[in-house]
């Protein structure tokens, strides 16, 4: 092992041969793709270019990035991008941020079903969220929200779950007003539970009637609807965990907090210790045992296998927006709740557009990727790109 900490991509490239021979079969397209594209990322296979100083003629190679959403390298810049996008978004009000989570019969299923089961969740949360802040006798407004999904736990098992940051506020149902939730308080957490068991299990029966959803395994008995509905009957009277944290300070505060939430992955690099000897250990926090810092130690076998579980089906969208921040009308409800708020019109980012990756790395790290690493005084210019080769192009950094 390198003396750098390792990455997820070193345990793919080290163990990704093997777990492939041994269990390719029960891969998914998603999975294989996801695989590939960290094995590959910033390497000489995704091609790339070359810098050189204005001044001093130092040169560099930049290697593409595979730009997978599973890709712990690849996340940073699109957070910062999407939160850079979200700024002009933010109202004058209180935002809440909102966790419905799923019991272990239903994450059961969603682990065989995930395209499935995951849009009802996203389906069944924002019904009872509209539904219960629509209510006249709860706040009588529509409100404005996204929801964000994470499957996982610290310890990279499946563990569905549902961020939602919300609008403490809405419009009412005219338009005509800003309706404000009370100081500090959103809605009552548990009839929004409540809706949202009664809507989950709903919408789940139906998926069951129509045939979308597979049982196989430990769950094939769950094959005939008699015994499907006695596996969920337990669920039917349990409370179903919805968590309503205190509301943000302000606006600011919720991109600085829901950025460690957006494009999140399974597992950062940083919390990896050691990739070796078919070994793999990393930090996890233990949220059932006073949220204490660990180390866990599993199979590189094992570690890939829990990595992949979070691979989304292809084309599944993980961040969607509501209500007045539903895409259709979303510009222009935004100006009329601005103007209930007595909000200026906010101004165009300039020179947004015209950012490159090495701008927003130079925003988001304070580091430049223009400054010549050598001299310090010169720029980097491209003077050459390259299309993936199979082996190391010849010039190398000595930064």
């Amino acid at each position: 092992m390198a003396s750098r900490s390792p990455e997820v991509a070193d345990v793919f490239r080290r163990y990704g041969d093997a777990y492939r021979a041994q269990h390719g079969a029960a891969l998914s397209t998603a999975q294989r793709r996801a695989m590939s594209a960290i094995e590959l990322c910033r390497t000489a296979a995704l091609g790339g270019h070359v810098e050189q100083c204005d001044s001093c003629g130092h040169q560099r190679i930049s290697y593409n990035s595979c730009r997978s959403r599973s890709c712990p390298k690849c996340q940073s810049l699109v957070r910062a991008q999407w939160l850079e996008d979200r700024q002009a978004e933010l109202l004058d009000t209180e935002y809440f941020h909102v966790v419905f989570t799923v019991p272990d019969e239903i994450a059961a299923i969603a682990y065989q079903n995930k395209a499935a089961v995951y849009g009802i969740l996203f389906r069944a949360a924002a019904e009872a969220l509209r539904t219960i802040a629509a209510d006249p006798k709860h706040l009588g407004a529509e409100i404005g929200f996204f929801a964000v999904l994470h499957t996982w736990g610290q310890n990279l098992l499946h563990h569905p779950h549902l961020h939602c940051v919300v609008s403490g506020g809405g419009l009412s149902p005219d338009g005509t007003r800003w309706v404000s939730c009370r100081p500090g308080f959103f809605l009552p957490v548990r009839v929004l539970s409540r809706l949202f068991r009664r809507l989950f299990l709903d919408y789940l029966d139906k998926a069951f009637q129509a045939g979308d959803l597979a049982a196989f395994n430990s769950l094939q008995k769950l094959c005939n609807r008699a015994a499907f509905l006695h596996y969920l009957a337990p669920v039917r009277k349990a409370e179903w965990v919805v968590y309503a944290k205190p509301p943000f300070a302000g606006p600011q505060q919720v991109l600085d907090y829901v950025g460690r939430y957006t494009h999140r992955i399974a597992i950062s690099n940083n919390r990896l210790l050691d990739a070796d000897a078919g070994k793999v250990r990393f930090r996890w926090t233990d949220y059932r045992d006073s949220n204490r810092q660990k180390v866990m130690t599993v199979s590189a076998e094992e570690f890939i296998r829990r990595f992949l579980l979070h691979v989304l089906p292809e084309g599944f969208h993980r961040i969607r927006h509501y209500g007045f921040l539903g895409n259709r009308h979303r510009a222009q409800k935004l100006a009329r709740c601005r103007e209930l708020l007595s909000m200026p019109i906010p101004e165009p980012l300039e020179g947004q557009s015209e950012k490159d990756y090495r701008d927003r790395y130079e925003d988001l790290t304070g580091v430049s990727l223009k400054t010549c690493p050598a001299c310090r005084q010169g720029h980097m210019i491209i003077v050459e790109t390259f299309d993936g080769v199979t082996t190391r192009p010849s010039i190398q950094d000595t930064s």
